[in-house]
């Protein structure tokens, strides 16, 4: 059961995971030298999000796209991995890709980050893997935290973009030429100033635990582990 109602927000940017979309998403993190480092770090980076947050046994992930986290998860050998995404294509392309041995370690389910379908407090931690960048409202980055914060009993991790680093300021002279040329109204990948995103945790209800960062002051990703504030 989620919450007491169903949320309205539907990003305009949902309905493009598709089985195709899916199927290449699935394969895109592995293409080429820089992708594979890049996964190799943000899977590290996940890895020791993981320890900090204590090493916790039932882990809700949330959104799972193709299971490219699966295998970090499935480490611990007694979690249990409930994997959810919004996108039907999305599981079914991450049961088919994934190892045997993996899936046999997941339960799927298909909801939405900002209404899940789970129980007040039914898992030990949130893990949100490259989400929160897409969410460009402050009201909709909070709905979502809320919800994490209700169904997890200890902690919450997520990835996000960060101002104040070198990619951070080249991507915004990009984005700045690209508005002059195509008039361009809507992004759907949106670069937070720490100090707003730490603001939004509190009101959300979490302390911050930890931050770890993809490579600091080049990089835009950084990892956040929250533990709910019970005060």
């Amino acid at each position: 059961m989620s919450g007491t109602t169903p949320s309205p927000i539907e990003l305009p940017f949902s309905g493009k995971y598709d089985l195709d979309h899916a199927t290449r998403y699935a394969h895109k993190h592995g293409d080429g030298l820089a992708r594979r480092l890049s996964n190799w770090r943000d899977q590290h980076l996940a890895r020791r999000a993981l320890q900090i947050a204590g090493a916790p046994t039932l882990v809700l992930d949330l959104p799972c796209g193709a299971g490219r986290f699966w295998p970090v998860l499935a480490e611990h050998p007694s979690r249990v991995i409930v994997a959810a995404d919004s996108s039907t294509d999305m599981l079914q392309v991450a049961t088919t890709t994934q190892p045997p041995e993996i899936i046999a370690r997941v339960r799927t389910l298909r909801t939405s980050a900002f209404d899940i379908d789970l129980p007040d407090r039914s898992v030990d931690c949130v893990f949100s893997m490259r989400l929160l960048h897409h969410i460009g409202e402050a009201q909709h980055r909070l709905a979502m935290l809320r919800e994490f914060h209700r169904v997890s009993r200890d902690s919450v991790i997520v990835s996000l973009w960060l101002d104040g680093n070198y990619k951070a300021w080249k991507r915004k002279r990009l984005e700045q030429d690209r508005s002059r040329v195509e008039h361009r109204q809507y992004q759907n990948r949106h670069v937070l100033p720490a100090a707003q995103v730490e603001k939004e945790f509190t009101q959300a209800g979490f302390k911050i635990t930890s931050r770890l960062d993809f490579l600091p002051f080049y990089a835009m990703w950084r990892v956040y582990v929250l533990s709910k504030d019970e005060a």
